[in-house]
């Protein structure tokens, strides 16, 4: 993709809120409640601020979606937006008193069933808990669970106008790592690399910097390490992983570099790796369980006698933000579906020594995968 994509339309974000309406009535769910967050922006495109002030969409199977929404943010709220019923309060009025009517209305069709039961709603997980108990207290007839629990595959099968988004976001992550190979690591901290590599995926057009992993030596051996101020050393094994979003969705991929030349157990430990995550990737089908990618990934891992080494799990979905379902690890035994998009990114870590990463974001396609990062998975070699 070059260029700017088309914005998503109006007609585009009704269509996502009457699949989740949809999607919550076949789950058992008398609605979804959705808080400012990434659940709000894909679903409505509307991104307010997100303060102590009560905004709150409600989706409910056969009705219209409406948002709750303070009265000072309702006009921005209405461009924002236009296709959604607002329902604004005001200051110094009690906010819940609004939304218990829209959500009474499910309570009390739920009471008036031959047999009663409780009004169940899935809430996005980022809802504040202040708001939560707010509610909970006007309508003590009712239940909530996570969206992540009742629809964890809400936003997991991308359209094409999502696919084409995440693979020009995989392509500028790529074209940062290929600048960042170029670049001195010997005897600078990891702090420089990782700021040289913030700056070169904002070159590429991200817009959001998340995060710079540059995990050297044996902070390798620590997944999310946070870069510090170690100096990198000639002999040193690098762990690179870097993401971010452009045009709203996400980036994710890492390599492991080696300064100078490697030893035959880094080599060894490298190949390992690459090996796994092939078999990861080659696992990736429609039909598939979701499990049967981590345990591609993970059965190299073992045989090769570094089972222990591979502490976590093999992948994590991703969109609009760089961690959601589906997540490959064992026990997920749910189906992979084309259109799904998520990460294969096995690991070794030897304490105390250092880690080894390779990491793709893979779509899964009509007869398979697609990769959407591309750079070579071999050990690169840098100054």
């Amino acid at each position: 993709m070059t260029g700017t994509p088309a914005p998503f339309t109006a007609d585009d974000y009704t269509a996502r809120m009457r699949r989740a309406a949809r999607a919550a009535g076949e789950a058992g769910l008398d609605g979804v409640l959705i808080a400012p967050g990434p659940d709000l922006v894909w679903l409505t495109g509307y991104r307010p601020p997100e303060t102590e002030r009560l905004t709150l969409l409600v989706l409910r199977p056969g009705e219209d979606p409406a948002l709750v929404v303070p009265a000072l943010e309702a006009p921005d709220a209405a461009k924002a937006a236009p296709m959604l019923t607002l329902r604004d309060w005001t200051d110094g009025n009690d906010p819940y008193e609004t939304a218990a009517d829209l959500l009474g209305r499910a309570a009390r069709t739920a009471g008036t069933a031959r047999t009663a039961r409780t009004a169940r709603f899935g809430v996005s997980d980022n809802a504040w808990a202040m708001h939560l108990l707010g509610l909970q207290n006007r309508l003590p007839d009712t239940a909530y669970v996570s969206l992540s629990e009742s629809l964890p595959m809400l936003r997991a099968v991308k359209d094409a106008a999502e696919l084409e988004r995440l693979a020009a976001a995989g392509a500028a992550a790529d074209a940062a790592y290929e600048e960042i190979r170029k670049v001195p690591f010997a005897g600078r901290r990891e702090t420089e690399v990782a700021a040289d590599l913030a700056d070169l995926l904002r070159q590429s057009g991200h817009s959001q910097v998340d995060f710079t992993i540059v995990a050297s030596g044996p902070n390798g051996a620590n997944p999310h390490h946070e870069a510090d101020d170690r100096v990198i050393e000639r002999g040193d094994m690098v762990v690179l992983d870097f993401g971010g979003l452009k045009h709203g969705y996400g980036s994710d991929t890492s390599r492991t570099v080696h300064v100078g030349e490697p030893d035959t157990e880094e080599r060894r430990v490298h190949d390992t790796v690459r090996a796994a995550q092939e078999e990861g990737f080659r696992a990736v089908r429609p039909g598939a369980a979701c499990q049967d990618v981590d345990r591609a990934a993970r059965a190299v891992i073992t045989e090769a006698g570094y089972g222990e080494y591979f502490i976590h799990r093999t992948g994590h979905g991703i969109g609009v933000t760089t961690h959601e379902p589906p997540y490959m690890v064992e026990g997920e035994e749910r189906p992979l579906v084309p259109g799904m998009c998520f990460s294969v990114e096995p690991g070794i870590y030897l304490p105390g020594r250092f880690g080894v990463r390779i990491e793709d974001i893979v779509t899964v396609t009509e007869d398979g995968g697609r990769r959407l990062n591309t750079t070579a998975r071999e050990m690169a070699i840098v100054e």
